[in-house]
């Protein structure tokens, strides 16, 4: 092979070797990129958990991602959430239909409705200390008588006012708005206050992108107001039995 011929190929294997080497080095990274390995057990590129990359939290005058994808994946997380937790068959009031008791979705999440009137609550007797109304909106027992909140978002009468602070709060202390009265039963305050900041902030963000319904709950009875004067026992001890439908039946209560 002559000299000239092996002074090209020499050359040509020089260059292979140094763009070999440019293309080893790391490229800097892009705005908002940590430059660094995925993070171990995931296929995400950078090591940013899926909490912190779909639920962006909310500032304290609850003001939601402006981004919409990541606004849309907040609020799907937050309906998850809500769903898989119940909240509806306490906070929707239900109705005779057709075929029995059914939601009315028309009042949906808005809780008990304020032109519901109730007669009183009754007695607690032997192991029977709690119950509720057709409606399954408002509830008796020791703590008196307590009415299904409204989550819509109405500035008003539902949280629409409310902050993620605020609602954050109220789930962590049992208190209204975390400094208020307290959070009576049969609402699983503790539960729901066991979850996460962001799926807390979650779960308001998808009620709020619900339609707001106002409807002003009453406020709850206390144990002297809300249930009447025991019976007296019989002569054999036994405590007299009523043959009466209890009140909040659903035929008595769930008529439009």
């Amino acid at each position: 092979m002559s000299p000239d011929r092996l002074l090209i190929r020499a050359a040509v294997g020089t260059a292979i070797v140094a763009l070999g080497a440019l293309a080893a080095l790391p490229l800097p990274a892009r705005a908002g990129e940590t430059g660094g390995p995925a993070a171990k057990g995931t296929d995400a590129p950078h090591a940013t958990s899926p909490a912190t990359a779909t639920s962006a939290p909310a500032g304290a005058n609850g003001v939601r991602p402006s981004d919409p994808a990541t606004l849309r994946r907040l609020v799907a997380r937050g309906g998850y959430l809500v769903r898989g937790a119940a909240c509806a068959d306490c906070h929707t009031p239900l109705r005779m239909g057709p075929n029995g008791p059914e939601p009315d979705l028309a009042r949906g999440l808005s809780g008990h409705p304020e032109g519901m009137a109730l007669p009183p609550a009754p007695a607690a007797a032997g192991p029977w200390l709690w119950g509720g109304a057709g409606s399954n909106t408002a509830f008796w027992g020791p703590w008196g008588v307590s009415y299904s909140a409204n989550l819509t978002p109405d500035a008003d009468t539902g949280l629409g006012a409310w902050s993620d602070a605020d609602f954050i709060r109220t789930m962590r202390t049992g208190k209204h708005l975390g400094v208020g009265r307290p959070v009576l039963p049969p609402m699983p305050w503790s539960a729901t206050g066991s979850l996460s900041d962001d799926d807390l902030r979650a779960m308001l963000a998808w009620l709020k992108s619900r339609p707001a319904v106002r409807n002003r709950v009453p406020a709850p009875q206390p144990p002297a107001l809300a249930a009447p004067k025991p019976a007296e026992p019989s002569a054999a001890g036994a405590r007299p039995v009523s043959s009466a439908p209890l009140p909040g039946s659903p035929v008595a209560l769930l008529r439009p």
